[in-house]
């Protein structure tokens, strides 16, 4: 017990602000039961079909493509607190109007209108991460962010499945329900938003430069550019855990695959709980690079795993535990390798075009897969998206040798305080 405690005590002594938004994200995906079902709910409910699916979600990716672009720009030119509470409200009202309404197309593009804006208010929740953290402390902020966001989501996805068949309106209404509470906890509770002051060696790649644009910043950065192509890449073929898994799924056991699904959906999130504090415990030394690369070759094992045995119900747990080791290691990685990187000034505005770079690119290849899947079946789209995962890996192995030359300040701060540790 005394062991366990000591992995959780590791994310003491940050600001109460940060537990707030940590609270707000528990609640939030408390009620986040519509979207894991998306694909089953057009497949199964609608009567679409993979193409049709993948034009869908690639439209509503390009809508969001500005969306992100002005939520970036907002977040480092206004109140992110502000950001985030208007973004939840036009939220609110969109899934509450799903549960009122009969279920059709109309109820489809109140989804994507919701999704629209929480896309817009998620460069600002990222940045006020970084902004209440110092340079040291980013990555138990972030880890506790995403250990928050998986404690809401361990039930919701199982009770989303249980609710599709008949009850499917109250999976909106419990959803508008959960974010209108998230919004009460930030409206009330985030008062001070005074960035972190952060003055320590590893620090002097984040010096504000508010007259600077953000595309001279990128000129200046190329291996951000380059980590940026690794990022879409990746997240092109980790969206296939929403878009190819409920298909196979339902394909293979029809009714039962959006229980089966909600189901490993959960467990998903139950080893997020269980294993994100002791990974980012042992593996805190290591440099973001090395943790991202970890994170794509267990993603591959895990796909691989799920093609092989597809139908073998019990075989997807066991995917999902590879999958979800690999989640873990890219996300504590993602949100400090860019902060540790980039001007404070230009936070926003970054997570912006990263957000934009991998809806553009993952809306092409769900255009791509889902056309392969009609056309031609499961195992061509998924030979595509292990292609484009092992792509990845090779590219985040060349990033881990490039980024010590690039950004050298990081891993002498690093070597310095694991000296002064066992010192």
């Amino acid at each position: 017990m005394k062991k366990i405690l000591s992995v959780f005590s590791q994310y003491r002594g940050l600001r109460k602000e940060i537990y707030v938004l940590f609270f707000g994200r528990v609640v939030t995906n408390l009620g986040s039961m519509v979207w894991p079902m998306l694909t089953l709910i057009l497949s199964r409910k609608l009567g679409f079909k993979a193409s049709s699916i993948s034009l869908l979600m690639t439209a509503a990716m390009l809508i969001m493509v500005p969306a992100n672009l002005l939520g970036g720009r907002l977040a480092d030119r206004c109140n992110k607190k502000n950001v985030i509470v208007l973004c939840d409200l036009v939220s609110i009202a969109g899934y509450v109007a799903c549960g009122l309404i009969p279920l059709g197309i109309l109820t489809i593009g109140l989804m994507f209108l919701a999704s629209v804006f929480q896309s817009m208010e998620y460069p600002s929740y990222n940045a006020l991460f970084a902004d209440l953290t110092s340079t040291r402390d980013r990555e138990r902020a972030y880890s506790l962010e995403y250990l928050g966001a998986n404690l809401g989501l361990v039930l919701s996805p199982t009770i989303a499945g249980l609710l599709f068949q008949n009850y499917l309106w109250l999976s909106f209404l419990i959803s508008g329900f959960a974010i209108g509470c998230s919004t009460a906890l930030i409206f009330f509770l985030v008062r001070d938003l005074t960035p972190e002051p952060d003055e320590g060696e590893e620090a002097v790649y984040q010096q504000s430069r508010e007259q600077t644009g953000i595309i001279q910043i990128l000129r200046e950065n190329k291996l951000l550019l380059f980590y940026l192509g690794i990022v879409a890449l990746y997240y092109a073929s980790y969206g296939q855990y929403n878009f190819l898994m409920p298909l196979d799924m339902g394909t293979v056991h029809g009714e039962s695959g959006a229980v089966i699904f909600g189901t490993v959906s959960s467990l998903n999130c139950i080893v997020v709980v269980l294993f994100t504090p002791l990974i980012t415990r042992v593996f805190h030394s290591r440099g973001e690079p090395v943790k991202i690369f970890l994170g794509e070759v267990l993603i591959f094992c895990g796909y691989l795993i799920f093609l092989m045995l597809l139908g073998f119900i019990p075989i997807y747990y066991l995917s999902m535990l590879f999958f979800t080791w690999g989640e873990i290691f890219v996300t504590i990685a993602e949100g400090p390798y860019l902060s540790r990187r980039i001007p404070a000034s230009h936070r926003g505005r970054i997570n912006g075009v990263t957000s934009v770079i991998g809806s553009c690119v993952g809306g092409g290849i769900n255009l791509i897969v889902g056309f392969l899947y009609d056309g031609i079946g499961s195992a061509a789209a998924w030979s595509l998206v292990l292609g484009l995962l092992a792509v990845a890996v090779a590219l985040t192995f060349f990033l881990i040798i490039r980024d010590r030359r690039v950004y050298p300040k990081l891993y002498e701060a690093a070597q310095e305080t694991k000296e002064s540790k066992m010192a």
